[in-house]
Parts: C-alpha cells; structure tokens; sequence
C-alpha cells in the first residue's frame, strides 16, 4: 500500500469547514466520496494539515491517503478534479513515504486574511475578502501584533468549542501590510487553536479602529480570558495559504502571497 500526498483548494463559502460531518457538507467529506467514485473503493480515509472552519478558504490544504490504486500524478488531479464541484480542486498529487504525515509532520502553518477598508462593500468581493466601513490605522496594528508574537497561552483567543489540550501556541510572525484599500494580515505558526486567527483578526481591529490603544491586546493575551477579547471576526477573508514541511521538501508547495497572487490575481505584498 502507498500513500499519496494531495494539495487542495477550496471556497470555503460553499462548506460548513474541512472535518467530516453528518450531514456531510463539509470539504472532506466531498473530496472522500469523489476518492471513492475515482479508486471505486467503498471507503477512503484522509488526514489534512489543518481543519478550516466554515466560510474558511484554503490555497495549499496538504492531505494525505494510502491506497493500493497506482496513477500517474496528473491522473490524480484530472480524475479527482472531474469528479468534485466547482469551489473544491485539486492542485498537485504526490506519492510519498508511508511515513509521511500531513498534520504531523507539518511544522508550520500560515493563514492570510485578506480586508478591504472602504466606504462601501463590494458585492463582487462578498465571501472572498473581510470588510470595514473604517478607516484603520495600520501603524497601530503593526505596534499590537508585536506584542502578540513568540509562545504565549493564547486562551483569550480561543473559541470556548476549542478542543486543543493546550492553549499554548508559537505565533512566529504576524504582519500586517498594506496595498491601496486592502489589508493584508500574515498568521505564522506552529498550529493554530480554534477560531484563533480570527479572533486575533477583531482583536486587532479594535486598535485599528482607534477604539482600544496598542497596549490593550497584551493585557488581553495576559488575561487568559476569552470575555476580554473582541468579538470573533468574519470569515470571509481568511485564507490557508500554506504549511511547511521541512522533511519532505519535494513537495511543490509555494510561498503564500505568491499562491494567493495565483489564485486571486490581486496585487500582493512579497513574502516576508
């Protein structure tokens, strides 16, 4: 039996999140019941490097399966691709060892969130990218995310539905650039807790928006306490972009805003 390595794409606005569901609405379950049509096999079983949420996109999602199937690789992506709906895609299939592991041995993860600061919305960006009528104050952000980076307990940011068994985190970078009316927002970490990137996300608009000071988010990191922080922020613009794996380097990942580039077409900021 081989095990082949999967890279994913997906609109989250059409799924309730990765993780397999009852009702099965959810992106695994698809890409499972399309595997099972393509291998003709009653059952296939994959593992990802991260669930995603509802309305949550992916770039790069890295999946992994072991089958006894042998295709070529692009018979992978052709085949799957016909088989599953318009917001799911498969980019690239890979074999790899059978010791290969795609949560496990992911030793890095990064989330982009996309926001557009301007008077109005635009309907044509609706589920793509998050949305403020405010003006913010990148500068502010900047001087708060700092103060959010290194190994902390992020419990102040994270969903009371967490089921991590620990809270502690290494945030390695979180960069926030501008391009015109776009915020770009970098997440870089080892994992993430469960509504983590987006609760950081309403946490840092809170100074954006002038109305709590730059200092506010480390009292609230400090804290432990979840009532502290902003509310949960939408989902409409977050993005995972990538994940790194430094024992298995044949694998085409790209760098994050060169993948979001590719997909999107937008203007973005190079990879820090």
């Amino acid at each position: 039996m081989g095990r082949i390595a999967l890279c994913i794409s997906y609109d989250g606005a059409a799924w309730q999140g990765w993780q397999t569901q009852p009702g099965g609405q959810t992106v695994q379950d698809t890409l499972e019941a399309a595997l099972q049509q393509f291998l003709n096999t009653p059952r296939v079983a994959t593992i990802c490097a991260g669930r995603t949420d509802t309305g949550v996109h992916a770039l790069q999602q890295i999946v992994h399966l072991d089958t006894d199937a042998i295709r070529r690789d692009e018979s992978w992506v052709r085949g799957l691709n016909a088989l599953l709906p318009a917001s799911v895609a498969v980019q690239w299939a890979r074999p790899v060892t059978d010791t290969f592991h795609a949560r496990f041995d992911a030793r890095g993860r990064t989330y982009l969130y996309i926001l557009r600061s301007a008077p109005v919305r635009s309907p044509a960006l609706r589920g793509r990218v998050g949305w403020v009528h405010d003006a913010l104050d990148e500068k502010a952000m900047r001087e708060a995310a700092v103060l959010l980076q290194g190994e902390h307990d992020f419990n102040a940011f994270r969903s009371s539905q967490c089921q991590a068994a620990s809270p502690v985190r290494t945030l390695d970078a979180l960069d926030v650039q501008r391009q015109g009316e776009f915020l770009f927002f970098e997440f870089r970490a080892n994992a993430f807790l469960h509504h983590m990137v987006r609760n950081l996300m309403g946490s840092l608009l809170m100074v954006g928006r002038g109305r709590r000071p730059v200092r506010w988010v480390a009292d609230v990191l400090a804290s432990k306490d979840r009532r502290l922080a902003a509310p949960t922020f939408m989902p409409d613009g977050l993005y995972l972009a990538h994940v790194g794996y430094p024992a298995a380097p044949d694998l085409p990942l790209r760098p994050a805003y060169d993948v979001l580039h590719h997909h999107l077409g937008l203007l973005c900021p190079a990879d820090s």
